[in-house]
């Protein structure tokens, strides 16, 4: 008896693991679409007066506002929970958005959170009051900015530009919907915003690999 219970741990539920994980892939593409194909924003330039562009990575889409150091805990939570764990894959980027004028600002805000680590793939971009406003209105969402053009919100943005969150039901069946993630909250960072950061993140690694296979069954069949 002992022996068929050593035996199943070494060799069954390694397997069960396996399929469960494997299975659990398949779902990391079904992380919905809120609003498709949202206006790019080159046009608005960094600290650096270099431009940023949404196509082609994947974003965490922030607006700060006017007062920056509303948020400034807000920040160190969003760094700390969603940053920092998808530092290292070369397309992830946090993009936050403030009106023209809060530029001294944001470099006291930089000053005060090098001891977190690195900020290469943190991006402020500035634009007018009235284009901010415009490209918020754009996404189409259920909130508003405050006055001061901020919110505590940030977004999940795909390569393809579309606007991703939660829509339908949940795992109880209940209807769902979330369209930004709530940075004031680390409870609804780490729970919510980390896995469906994830979702996307294993949904292009897929992807990708699908990619890598497809070209090298290219490349054996040409041989």
């Amino acid at each position: 008896m002992k022996k068929n219970i050593v035996l199943f741990i070494l060799f069954i539920l390694p397997i069960v693991a396996y399929l469960f994980f494997a299975s659990g892939i398949n779902s990391f593409a079904k992380l919905p679409t809120i609003t498709k194909n949202i206006p790019e924003i080159n046009s608005w330039k960094t600290l650096d007066d270099k431009p940023v562009a949404l196509n082609g990575k994947i974003t965490i889409l922030g607006f700060i506002g006017q007062d920056v150091k509303k948020y400034k805990g807000n920040f160190f939570n969003l760094y700390e929970k969603i940053f920092d764990r998808n530092k290292n894959f070369k397309d992830f980027q946090m993009v936050m958005i403030l009106p023209d004028g809060t530029q001294e600002q944001v470099r006291e805000l930089q000053k005060d959170v090098t001891s977190l680590g690195t900020q290469a793939g943190w991006n402020f971009v500035f634009g007018s009051p009235e284009e901010i406003s415009s490209f918020y209105h754009s996404l189409k969402l259920v909130g508003n900015l405050d006055a001061k053009l901020g919110t505590p919100n940030v977004f999940i943005i795909d390569k393809k530009r579309n606007l991703r969150g939660r829509k339908g039901h949940d795992k109880k069946g209940k209807p769902e919907y979330k369209e930004g993630y709530n940075t004031k909250f680390v409870s609804e960072l780490y729970n919510e915003m980390t896995d469906d950061v994830k979702i996307i993140l294993a949904e292009y690694r897929l992807a990708l690999k699908k990619n890598h296979n497809a070209t090298k069954e290219l490349l054996s069949n040409e041989k």
